[in-house]
């Protein structure tokens, strides 16, 4: 394995269990938030991040914590109301990975992030936009 992809395979794997782990990301990962926010831009078309307003998708504020298919206004499928997941950041990594098979019969057309750094990345960046923890 060459010397790089030996170093990103590490940090993928350090920053997955990380972030699995629900650790808080230090202020110093601003290169995987910038990552990520350009990951998120396959995201943004249909949802906003820092509005609470639904587009095609539902808004993510807040998506931490959260219980899945509880934001008032938005119709979801019956699958996603039914789930009872609650949103971290495990479920949204395996999520992420192929939302039709973590969720079958939700609405989500997206095919998902095959890359798990893709996800480790997104991720930290949607952390980023979250509230302060009181």
């Amino acid at each position: 394995m060459k010397p790089a992809r030996t170093l990103l395979t590490a940090f993928a794997a350090a920053a997955a269990l990380s972030l699995a782990g629900g650790i808080a990301l230090a202020d110093d990962d601003a290169k995987l938030i910038k990552k990520g926010k350009k990951v998120y831009n396959k995201c943004k078309t249909c949802h906003l991040i820092d509005k609470e307003k639904s587009k095609v998708g539902p808004h993510l504020v807040g998506i931490i914590g959260r219980a899945a298919g509880v934001v008032e206004g938005f119709k979801y499928s019956d699958a996603m109301k039914n789930s009872g997941i609650v949103w971290n950041d495990e479920e949204i990594m395996a999520y992420l990975e192929k939302p039709k098979e973590y969720i079958p019969g939700n609405k989500m057309v997206f095919p998902g992030l095959k890359k798990e750094k893709d996800r480790i990345r997104v991720l930290a960046y949607i952390k980023s936009k979250m509230p302060p923890a009181e």
